[in-house]
């Protein structure tokens, strides 16, 4: 219906469920687990073919509801090298939280919907990547945001899970409401909510105060998913109260959706050329940079800490987007794929850390190195990586966002990003040494390391973090070959208007 790759996740979504209950009759309890894992397992698969479609196609391929076209409700897909980027991320990173969850879930009670709801949340994103219009893009993005605000309150027997998902909630709505009044005075001002109609209506138009106002909504309602400061306040809560499978899902890949809607509609819909949006987004980057940082360093729950720190580098994802170059955007995307393996690792082994100690307080994880040396070092590894530790794939999206800033003549701004790297070493090397050289506070006696079936995804991630950072040729050129697709205005919209 849409494509193999997303018709795939929705057809598990519809599975799972039934195979739980089919488990629970049998009792097999992991069947649901089994079934989601598969869905992963296939829809991934399947890009390398669509990647090739696309190729064949000359660039982007498309479906469209032709009579639906110039309405309101109407469903267009239009899949180009940025949708199939930001896909094998989402999808890379779901699989990995999925296959982590199944032991790190165990004990809980709700498994069916708790994978059913992680299906779903993917099966959004991906949705918003393919999304050729408003329409279809806002109904995925619902679809992402709602599943993934039942998922960080779903151990609902505890207060803060239930508050930070209620926070969530209502920022979210906030946001979402926020862009749907945009797609209004859009759909007002050029009568189709397509992307590509939208684009060449817009860039006939004359500028007036509609047009700026819409251009401020899309960027305020899809900043609060992107933790664009000052919007971010409801990341920290999230990303603390989730379980830690869905902490690394919304710190790798949720937030990112916003940063791509971001990205598609600011290249796309409000040409830089007419509309300067780029002073404004480079001073809401550095702002983003410095309030992460400072409240990264005065944190004592490790979550919050690594939450404050993915606002921090939502700002150099915003700031790669504001030099609006080739180079920049490569450096954006480049790190959009390198901090969703980071940051997946470092909240799966935190996660490994609360599954043995129950506890997320800094001074009591003192020492744990002594007693999980494996995870820990992986941790150490996740850190240097997102600390910019030369060889690690941190530092290569990082050099390269500072190396397009200085080529765009954007001196100060990239001064300012090159300082909260330096902030942002310090409290990551201040990790590694409470974890690995101070002697803990706590008798962990009997804490044992990680179960291998979360050693195991740990490893994966900490591996692509060194792979990346000592062969970086291939992940950068496929993010150049997305930058290339993104900036390309003419031929998306010549896919759909010919």
């Amino acid at each position: 219906m849409f494509t193999f790759t997303l018709d795939i996740l929705l057809f598990f979504i519809v599975i799972t469920p039934l195979t739980g209950l089919l488990g629970h009759k049998i009792g097999f309890r992991r069947l649901s687990t089994i079934s989601a894992t598969v869905g992963f397992i296939i829809s991934l698969a399947s890009l390398p073919s669509l990647y090739n479609q696309v190729l064949d196609s000359g660039g982007i391929i498309t479906t469209t509801f032709e009579s639906l076209v110039m309405r309101p409700i109407a469903v267009c897909l239009e899949i180009d090298m940025l949708s199939i980027f930001m896909t094998a991320i989402f999808l890379f990173i779901g699989l990995m939280t999925c296959v982590y969850s199944i032991r790190f879930m165990e004990l809980d009670t709700g498994l069916v919907e708790y994978y059913t709801l992680l299906l779903i949340t993917v099966a959004g994103m991906v949705g918003v990547s393919f999304a050729g219009d408003f329409f279809t893009l806002f109904i995925f993005w619902e679809i992402m945001c709602i599943s993934s605000y039942a998922l960080v309150a779903f151990r609902k027997g505890k207060w803060e899970p239930v508050e930070a998902g209620f926070k969530y909630l209502i920022m979210g709505s906030a946001g979402s409401i926020t862009v749907l009044y945009a797609m209004s005075l859009l759909y007002g001002m050029a009568g189709t909510l397509n992307f590509a109609y939208l684009s060449t209506r817009l860039s006939s138009m004359p500028n007036d105060i509609w047009l700026y106002l819409a251009l401020t909504l899309i960027i305020v309602g899809f900043g609060v998913v992107a933790s664009i400061a000052p919007f971010h306040t409801w990341l920290p809560d999230a990303h603390a109260a989730a379980p830690s499978p869905i902490s690394a899902l919304l710190s790798g890949i949720v937030i990112k959706t916003g940063a791509y809607a971001l990205i598609r509609c600011l290249l796309l819909l409000f040409i830089p050329e007419q509309f300067a949006w780029q002073s404004v987004l480079a001073i809401f980057a550095i702002f983003t940079m410095f309030v992460g940082n400072f409240m990264a360093l005065i944190q004592k729950d490790i979550k919050r800490l690594l939450a404050f720190s993915s606002v921090v580098n939502m700002g150099y994802i915003i700031f790669a987007l504001s030099i609006r170059t080739e180079q920049g955007l490569t450096g954006g995307l480049f790190h959009i794929m390198n901090h969703a393996v980071i940051k997946a690792l470092l909240f799966l082994c935190v996660g490994s850390f609360i599954y043995r100690t129950e506890t997320r307080n800094l001074e009591k994880l003192t020492g744990i190195g002594r007693k999980m040396p494996v995870t820990t070092a992986l941790f150490a590894i996740g850190a240097l990586a997102a600390a910019g530790f030369p060889g690690l794939n941190g530092f290569m999206s990082e050099i390269m966002i500072v190396i397009a800033g200085i080529d765009a003549g954007l001196y100060i701004p990239t001064a300012l990003m090159l300082l909260n790297i330096l902030f942002s070493i310090t409290y990551y090397l201040l990790l590694i040494h409470t974890f690995i050289i101070k002697k803990p506070t706590i008798n962990y006696e009997g804490i044992k390391e990680s179960p291998k079936s979360m050693l195991a995804i740990m490893v994966i991630l900490a591996t692509l973090c060194v792979v990346i950072g000592i062969y970086p040729a291939p992940f950068i050129n496929f993010a150049n070959v997305a930058a290339k697709a993104a900036l390309n205005i003419q031929a998306y919209i010549e896919a759909i208007i010919g």
